[in-house]
């Protein structure tokens, strides 16, 4: 069920550098030819550094590991269409032959089918903000819209070996809420050269983190003590926005607010929630916020192919 391209086998065997990388920002990022424009040049940043990119989706019934230009491609043009997956779907989408991309948390378990130890994505999911009884909505109704909806990246985190490297998590969530839920499943949040968590699109949301490294290896040490003492967790980088491309939390606040009002008024849930809320973002802020998305997600793979170099 697994299909390992010869680039990243190669690497596996002879323990070269290799760098996971997510399918999701190609089917529901971007538009055509954006979005395989923006898988190529991420593939090529890990090139440049002599890492091998593997870009990891659901395709011909197999878990594909590396994959090859065409079938990038494949994905690009075949865009929202495909199938967004969790952990849970990767069968059933192997079962029926779909064209699937995979999220934080499908990516990080088909990474570790092949040993790969460092994931480069955007931002993770996490704990949505949270309209509930007692808590009025716009139109003044109550309504327990968006209670409890917490994304499996969360649990993934908590249950794997890998060090994930991220701009903290999507602005859109509840990120005090993110970080008590990371917490309490004892994953280690680090800050990459900052102090506080990154809030996507902005440098800092103002929650203060616990611990900080300023350099690759110091991360690559601290992964390898984490396994010598067998923890079997994650460590999740929070690594900011480059100054150049960030919306400040202040600014980018209120059109977040903009953009869940519009989901609770349409009945948005569930997986379909995030790819909403981020077209959604896009356009309010006039393709601001793509850009922004598209300059920390290059910024993450460098981090992380740094990283792997140093492991």
């Amino acid at each position: 069920m697994i299909k390992i391209s010869q680039n990243v086998a190669h690497a596996i065997k002879t323990k070269q550098p290799i760098v996971a990388l997510e399918s999701t920002i190609i089917t529901h990022g971007l538009p055509f030819p954006q979005n395989y424009d923006i898988a190529i040049e991420l593939e090529k940043i890990a090139e440049s550094k002599n890492v091998v990119p593997a870009t990891i989706a659901i395709l011909d019934g197999k878990i594909k590991i590396g994959l090859s230009k065409e079938e990038i491609n494949l994905l690009a043009k075949t865009g929202a269409k495909a199938q967004k997956l969790g952990v849970r779907d990767i069968p059933l989408a192997i079962m029926k032959n779909d064209i699937a991309s995979t999220t934080v948390a499908a990516t990080i378990f088909c990474a570790e089918q092949a040993d790969i130890l460092v994931f480069a994505t955007g931002g993770i999911g996490g704990v949505h903000k949270v309209i509930g009884p007692g808590i009025q909505t716009p139109d003044k109704q109550i309504t327990s819209f968006l209670s409890a909806d917490v994304s499996n990246d969360l649990e993934k985190l908590a249950s794997s070996n890998m060090i994930v490297v991220s701009a903290g998590a999507k602005a859109i969530l509840d990120l005090n809420a993110t970080l008590e839920y990371l917490e309490t499943k004892g994953v280690s949040v680090i800050g990459y050269q900052t102090n506080d968590f990154p809030a996507f699109y902005s440098r800092s949301s103002g929650i203060a983190l616990s611990a900080r490294l300023d350099t690759p290896e110091e991360i690559a040490t601290l992964y390898k003590l984490q396994q010598k003492l067998q923890l079997n967790k994650s460590i999740l980088i929070a690594n900011p926005i480059p100054h150049k491309y960030e919306i400040s939390h202040e600014e980018i606040g209120p059109f977040i607010q903009t953009a869940i009002d519009c989901a609770y008024k349409q009945n948005i849930r569930g997986k379909n929630l995030t790819p909403y809320l981020l077209n959604k973002l896009a356009l309010i802020t006039k393709e601001k916020s793509v850009a922004s998305n598209l300059s920390l997600i290059k910024n993450n793979v460098t981090l992380a192919c740094d990283i792997a170099l140093a492991l």
